[in-house]
């Protein structure tokens, strides 16, 4: 709540009496019970369903996405708890398209529509919660088929390091031309003696960023949590490995270890982890002094730039420094040895 003036100040009251008088209780995520990158995920486990209102902040947005992730890796504490989003003033349609965009992309498989739902008034909410938690989320199409089974370990890095730059990036998508992209960053990173920093994912993306930099001899290394394993196990030859309870922490060592990141071709993951990056920034947090963030809006075979639906979602609340803009493979290293002064 913003005040007496505050636009969504009726709705928000409605909403919450109307969940309350129906039996609900209640996390206020902004107030009594601020969720935060720290506790999110005790929150997501001790709640039994998720509702966000109007007037959608960054915070608010990483929260949502955040969800998503969860249903997409199969995360066992959001097993059968719906998520409605009430878009009554269409503060939620920008993620809604950069999430369809995606999907188009071959970066999100699933519709995310069916598992962000939508609600145009207060009165939506309640039903599609009732409806949600009676017919069970749509099945996301992927399975368990690896081992969890794993330690940390830690190899030094080089002494003539330029530092480590982290790659947030799709452990999912098939087309060649990305994966060839991922592979030549990789590669290039080693070559010009950076160390390469991912979630460390087997597939897609990630997996070739991992190759390419191992394949040139560069330092490797990565995060990752259990549950995630299991799906996309682990890529050969990283340097360090960091296992981590839960994908906030994941991030949280991703970004403790990098001196840059470089948001590549990805999916709500990607995403995820790009907002993360926003609000560490906006909030000073410590870790992130003098890092760039690096997006790399590339431009797809049909001839459609991956990020722009992003950049234009975060139009509203970045401003000039939060982040960079390349469009080609190649300028991506100069423009992280430029930011760091290198």
């Amino acid at each position: 709540m913003k005040g007496e003036k505050d636009p969504n100040r009726e709705i928000r009251g409605r909403l919450l009496y109307e969940l309350f008088s129906k039996g609900w209780d209640i996390y206020n995520s902004n107030g009594d019970q601020r969720i935060t990158l720290s506790n999110i995920e005790r929150k997501i486990i001790e709640a039994d369903a998720f509702v966000f209102t109007p007037g959608a902040t960054l915070e608010d947005l990483f929260k949502a996405i955040s969800v998503f992730v969860g249903y997409q890796t199969l995360d066992r504490h959001l097993d059968g708890k719906p998520t409605v989003l009430l878009n009554s003033d269409g503060s939620w349609t920008e993620l809604y398209t950069l999430l369809d965009h995606l999907n188009a992309l071959g970066t999100v498989k699933q519709n995310a529509r069916e598992y962000l739902l939508e609600a145009a008034r207060v009165e939506e909410v309640f039903e599609l919660l009732e409806n949600a938690r009676g017919k069970g989320l749509p099945d996301v199409g992927r399975e368990r088929t690896g081992d969890s089974a794993t330690e940390s370990f830690e190899t030094p890095e080089p002494e003539d390091s330029l530092g480590n730059v982290c790659v947030f990036c799709s452990a999912t998508i098939e087309k060649q031309d990305y994966l060839d992209d991922g592979y030549t960053l990789g590669k290039i990173l080693a070559e010009n003696r950076f160390g390469c920093v991912s979630g460390a994912g087997k597939s897609g993306i990630m997996g070739e960023v991992v190759r390419g930099s191992v394949d040139a001899g560069g330092w490797t290394g990565g995060s990752n949590v259990p549950h995630i394993i299991e799906l996309e196990g682990l890529p050969a030859g990283l340097s360090s490995f960091w296992l981590k309870p839960d994908i906030y922490t994941r991030m949280e060592i991703m970004i403790e270890r990098s001196d840059a990141f470089v948001i590549f071709p990805g999916g709500a993951g990607t995403v995820q982890e790009m907002l993360a990056l926003m609000i560490f920034r906006h909030q000073s947090k410590i870790g992130m002094e003098g890092k760039p963030v690096v997006v790399f809006d590339r431009m797809d075979s049909s001839g459609v730039r991956f990020w722009t639906p992003l950049i234009e979602l975060l139009d509203e609340w970045c401003g000039e420094g939060d982040f960079t803009v390349v469009r080609e493979l190649d300028e991506i290293v100069p423009t992280v040895k430029s930011l760091l002064g290198k």
